[in-house]
């Protein structure tokens, strides 16, 4: 399933440098600058409240984004750097880089997990630690997955879930070269505490 690609709204700026930057932000919105993909760059500006709830939701820099501006063609670009105030951390610029259809880039995928009534680990009480809840991950601008699944059937207590043990989708990779942690199912304190004072027990005698 293809990730919906998450609308973002601006307008055109006709005015360039220092002076149309502050008169943008004068009216309440932040400037940028969308390049890339052989094109002339086009200057924009952005509402600063909506800028700034999005930014605060998180992964803004490794989401994909459908720039729409009143009267042109929509198009994909990724965020590649934000300016921001030095005393109040708020953004005062923003930068766009445009990206074909066909362009491979990295971005945050959720992970979710299935089958948990299949799993015995966790039907002996055992808990499901996630590692990762989302995994950086290497797609294509046209086809990004909603998520990677994770199938806990027949998991036990104790074992770990890498990330070669999930199927990816065709043409998707993670930008990590190793096999990392996703999860593991631990046991509950109980049956740990249990197994300790069975060792000492077995010790003693």
């Amino acid at each position: 399933m293809a990730k919906e690609i998450p609308n973002l709204v601006a307008e055109a700026r006709t005015g360039t440098g220092k002076g149309a930057a502050r008169q943008a932000r004068r009216e309440g919105k932040v400037p940028g600058i969308v390049y890339g993909d052989g094109k002339e760059p086009q200057p924009i500006a952005i509402e600063f409240n909506s800028l700034l709830t999005k930014l605060r939701a998180g992964r803004f820099l490794s989401t994909l984004w459908n720039l729409k501006v009143d009267g042109q063609e929509d198009v994909r670009v990724v965020c590649r750097g934000v300016q921001r105030d030095v005393v109040k951390d708020l953004p005062t610029h923003i930068d766009f880089m445009r990206l074909h259809r066909n362009t491979r880039v990295n971005l945050f995928i959720h992970v979710t997990f299935e089958n948990h009534d299949a799993a015995p680990g966790l039907k002996r009480g055992g808990t499901l630690t996630v590692v990762r809840p989302e995994v950086e991950l290497v797609v294509t601008a046209s086809d990004i997955p909603d998520h990677i699944t994770v199938d806990l059937t027949g998991k036990n207590i104790g074992d770990v879930i890498h990330i070669e043990d999930i199927v990816l989708p065709k043409g998707v990779k993670p930008t990590i070269d190793r096999n990392f942690v996703i999860a593991n199912i631990t046991a509950p304190a109980g049956l740990v505490a249990g197994d300790d004072a069975a060792e000492g027990e077995a010790a003693e005698a």
